[in-house]
């Protein structure tokens, strides 16, 4: 598993210039070079190379992070092909992988990062992508996959900081700052921190965002480490749904119009999060781990937004909105054993494992009283809003338990099988205070296998097929939607078949490719006619195909991109598709480097057509295809000054970002450049 504890993470500058692999680190958890991530301990929660996981993975490096000058989750995704992005209502991530809609799939070093919020990169030094089902090393949900960030962690090898300052041309601003000390023989501290300004050309939008993560490890005798992280993160920003759609596609001639109410719209998270790492040398060849997490999350949003298709361009439309506080308190334990034996001439690495985690959640909602329900386009004046009495007023307590076992066997130089099982304890319990306080509740207990099989014909090729399952319970990703319906209903079962090949060129390239499909059975949608509520849709199959690239073509150019097909769609029905899935993706990075001076960067960002909701009708919002290039100009003054210039959109193509249903559409920003100066010491 992905240590929250380690004393250094190679894979950017700074690390490097602190020693990188080679450096005084106590515990090495991952290996990048450039774009490329060599190997992870997410996919098997061993310490594997990505050539012999029989999966798909993508991962993002911080140096690719800094290049593309990435502030959000989101923008990393982007260019992450069979990855869509989701509106979230402004308020939070929210993603589709493999046409499973999810805003739970996230995770922090391996550990559940289940909280409705916006996540930051300013602590980061990678974004990992695993595609298909992960139940087995992460349990409930990832149906389509998961996203994990992999936090940076402090080095013994020297002191060293570095900071960056970044300024857009829609006046929104960033300052970062990235300190490491070793502090004692075997002890390093680290220090991260970020403050940004928020803006860009929607009427109305601005924020602001901070947060700090100072982070202690040390060596407590030889083989034994422990760390611990404090971070504190705060988040205050315009709520912002987009824009409503005409006649089936978004609306023409409004890309800046605010269709909330301004001093109104609003979302706020303040959070606590704490993290501890203990890891263990037992005896040769066999270690032990144990990783707690505790998180204190208070957020709110209050939301007006278009809640209806527009009459015409400069016609009405009608408008809708909430109140919606809510606290989530998670602890989360983990302990892992990993023993590397040998049985009968093979080599084994078996995973033993057990997690429990106790999530309680508050949360109410208040339906909005507009003044005037209607937004009168031709001559625009926004409604005053009240919020008079609660619609909802839940609280609910999950409780889990899980063990797994996996054992990764090598046949020889040629062959690997890969298998696994993990139980499942799930069990809710909540109160629907609004409902007279009815109790809420439901305990189910499930098995996730996974097999996976590796022929290498030689020691950079690997052909793989594997099988996985994942499950969600009736509750969904939050918690609060269990029913008095829902509560008879057996949990979603996600099942993934894939076949692939993975290809080091080189050391520092490589090319995969993957086939897969997706079934999801007992699955829900969110209802198109109401998307605060689920309809049951049956049975969805998504089939596709994944190319992806990574790493240095020739001396001073490095890339990073791919392409996907995916073909999704309700079983038993083709009209049916399910939203927020472009059958064609196709995003490609490059960096190439004149000199040791002067660089430049180009990227672009293809997707086709995608619906902006499951179609169940003809009137369906499409969005239409995106094209998107992007540019950078990179400048290094000396070892400790570097400047560059990113421009976003340089065509000034008009597009839509992402949706949230069929009349909340975000329109994608027209060109605009951020500057940035970042120095090392």
């Amino acid at each position: 598993m992905i240590s929250a504890a380690t004393l250094a993470l190679p894979g950017t500058a700074l690390a490097s210039e602190a020693g990188g692999e080679s450096g005084n680190t106590i515990l090495v958890i991952g290996k990048s070079d450039g774009y490329l991530t060599i190997d992870s301990a997410t996919a098997t929660k061993t310490d594997t190379p990505l050539i012999d996981v029989p999966q798909t993975i993508n991962a993002v490096t911080r140096e690719q992070i800094e290049d593309q000058a990435h502030r959000s989750l989101a923008d990393v995704l982007r260019y992450v092909p069979g990855v869509t992005i989701g509106q979230g209502e402004g308020h939070r991530d929210q993603i589709t992988l493999r046409g499973q809609n999810t805003t739970a799939d996230f995770f922090l070093d391996g550990v559940r990062d289940d909280v409705q919020y916006f996540r930051n990169l300013y602590n980061i030094e990678r974004v990992e992508v695993l595609k298909g089902p992960y139940a087995l090393i992460f349990g409930r949900g990832g149906g389509g996959g998961i996203v994990n960030r992999v936090q940076k962690t402090p080095s013994t090898d020297r002191f060293f900081m570095g900071g960056e300052a970044s300024i857009n041309t829609f006046g929104a601003w960033e300052v970062a700052a990235d300190v490491n000390t070793p502090i004692a023989e075997g002890a390093a501290f680290r220090l991260n921190a970020f403050y940004e300004k928020l803006n860009n050309h929607r009427d109305f939008f601005d924020g602001e965002r901070y947060a700090v993560n100072p982070y202690i490890a040390f060596e407590l005798a030889p083989g034994w480490k422990a760390g611990i992280s404090y971070e504190y993160v705060y988040d205050d920003r315009v709520t912002d749904r987009g824009i409503p759609s005409l006649n089936g596609e978004p609306l023409p001639g409004h890309r800046d119009t605010f269709f909330g109410v301004p001093d109104v719209n609003r979302t706020g998270l303040e959070a606590h999060i704490v993290k501890a790492r203990l890891d263990g040398e037992l005896a040769e060849g066999l270690n032990w781990s144990t990783t707690l997490l505790y998180g204190d999350y208070d957020k709110y949003y209050t939301n007006v937004y278009a809640n209806g298709a527009a009459t015409g361009i400069n016609g009405t439309v009608a408008l809708s909105g909430y109140t919606d506080p809510t606290t989530r308190q998670n602890f989360l334990a983990q302990s892992n054993l990993v023993a590397a034996v040998d049985f009968g001439g093979l080599a084994n690495k078996i995973l033993l494992g057990v997690e429990y985690g106790d999530q309680g959640s508050t949360n109410q909602r208040r339906n909005a009283a507009l003044s005037n329900g209607t937004l009168d386009l031709s001559n625009i004046v926004y409604p005053t809003v009240t919020f008079p009495a609660i619609s909802r007023n839940r609280t609910s307590d999950v409780e889990f338990f899980s063990a797994y076992a996996q054992d990764q066997i090598s046949f020889g130089a040629h062959v690997d099988l890969v298998v696994g099982l993990r139980y499942d304890r799930f069990e809710i319990k909540g109160i629907d205070i609004q409902d007279g306080n009815r109790p809420f509740g439901r305990t189910d207990e499930r098995w996730s296998p996974r097999i996976g099989l590796i022929l290498k014909p030689q020691e950079n090729v690997s052909i793989y097929g594997s099988y996985s399952q994942s499950f969600l319970p009736r509750s969904g990703d939050q918690f609060l939607t269990l029913s008095t319906s829902d509560e008879d209903l057996a949990p979603e079962k996600f099942t993934n078949y894939e076949v692939g090949a993975k290809w080091d060129i080189r050391p520092d390239l490589n090319v995969t490719l993957a086939l897969f499909q997706l079934d999801r059975t007992n699955a829900t949608t969110p209802n198109p006619a109401n998307p605060a509520t689920s309809i049951v849709a049956g049975k969805t199959r998504t089939r596709g195909t994944e190319l992806a690239v990574t790493g240095q073509v020739l001396p001073g150019w490095q890339i990073s991109g791919g392409y996907t097909y995916q073909d999704a769609k309700l079983r038993g029905n083709e009209f049916v598709r399910l939203g927020q899935v472009p059958k064609h993706q196709f995003a490609l990075w490059n960096r190439y480097d004149f000199n040791p001076s002067v660089g430049f960067g180009l990227g672009v960002i293809h997707q086709s057509s995608q619906f902006a909701a499951n179609r169940t009708s003809a009137t369906t919002t499409r969005l239409p295809g995106i094209t998107r290039v992007d540019a950078a100009f990179f400048y290094t003054m000396n070892d400790t000054v570097e400047f560059q210039v990113n421009v976003e959109n340089v065509l000034d193509e008009t597009y839509f970002a992402d949706a949230h249903n069929n009349n909340n559409i975000t329109p994608g920003a027209p060109i605009n450049a951020r500057f940035t100066a970042r120095m090392r010491f």
